[in-house]
């Protein structure tokens, strides 16, 4: 990844003209911008003013910064489009991981974010693996709003139409709720997604997921991000998924993830940490336009 030429950056503003690449996950819209070497860390009305550059809308833009501690490649802030933060984001890092590699980086990647230490590792020619550590199961780490006994079977209280009455939480650096369904294409996921995401349960909001059993390794998922909408993959809903699965003796620990954009494979070892491969695509590299910022730069 190019970094910018300060000598030449247009200077109406600290983030205009920088590289930024465009790339995906799985059909999961990822920008990767690279602010290591500067003091820069975006504002949410930054991150949203990205997103209305032809080309990039995103559903998670992934800020690469200096580590803080040492054995760290990188330190890591995810942003969905509304400008809030991420703590986790599979279908990304990966996308990091690949750029990194491109650029001469390590083939194996420690990325400091806010869900702690994230590794990820090149599995093939566009493949990388991504270890999404332990799932947290505890109602107050996901997080929920009060302790719920079982947070594998969790009674929706108050309800909300076109959901199913249960459903499965689990925590993968960001809370997630996964509802079993029979048909998940008969869900009407911009109805019901918005109210279940702020739901009084989800104190912090949470990922929702739509999951129907295929069989004993292999789910047909749609979800509903926190902050982003309804998107064609999650690498986090995927890990959470697969968990919740397996938890409740609807699939084993090793399975394959049917998104709408593609598959991961999601892998729920016996050390306990969750681990997720799948594709990495890149679309192209641009520069921030420095007319976007104009309006913030006032």
């Amino acid at each position: 990844m190019t970094r910018p030429n300060r000598n030449t950056r247009d200077m109406t503003h600290k983030l205009a003209r920088r590289p930024i690449l465009r790339m995906n996950g799985i059909g999961n819209e990822i920008l990767v911008l690279d602010l290591r070497g500067s003091d820069i860390v975006l504002a949410p009305e930054e991150a949203r003013a990205i997103a209305l550059q032809p080309g990039l809308k995103f559903d998670q833009l992934m800020a690469l910064h200096d580590p803080c501690a040492g054995g760290a490649d990188a330190a890591l802030r995810i942003y969905n489009i509304d400008g809030s933060l991420s703590a986790a984001c599979g279908n990304g890092t990966r996308c990091v991981a690949w750029a990194l590699a491109q650029g001469g980086g390590p083939e194996h990647l420690r990325l400091e974010t806010d869900a702690g230490l994230v590794e990820s590792w090149r599995a093939g020619e566009k493949l990388f693996t991504v270890d999404m550590g332990r799932p947290r199961l505890a109602w107050s780490e996901i997080p929920l709003a009060h302790d719920v006994g079982d947070t594998s079977d969790i009674a929706l209280e108050p309800q909300v139409a076109g959901a199913p009455e249960r459903f499965c939480a689990v925590g993968m650096g960001n809370p997630h709720a996964v509802f079993f369904v029979d048909d998940a294409g008969a869900v009407d996921l911009e109805k019901v997604g918005p109210v279940l995401e702020r739901h009084p349960l989800f104190p912090e909001r949470a990922n929702i997921s739509f999951a129907q059993i295929l069989s004993h390794d292999e789910i047909l998922l749609r979800v509903w991000e926190r902050g982003t909408g309804a998107t064609k993959a999650c690498g986090s809903a995927a890990c959470a998924t697969l968990v919740a699965a397996a938890r409740t003796s609807r699939a084993g620990r090793r399975g394959n993830i049917r998104l709408p954009g593609g598959d991961l494979l999601i892998h729920w070892r016996d050390d306990d940490h969750a681990h997720m491969t799948g594709p990495v695509e890149f679309e192209f590299e641009t520069v921030l336009d420095p007319a976007i910022f104009e309006r913030l730069a006032t």
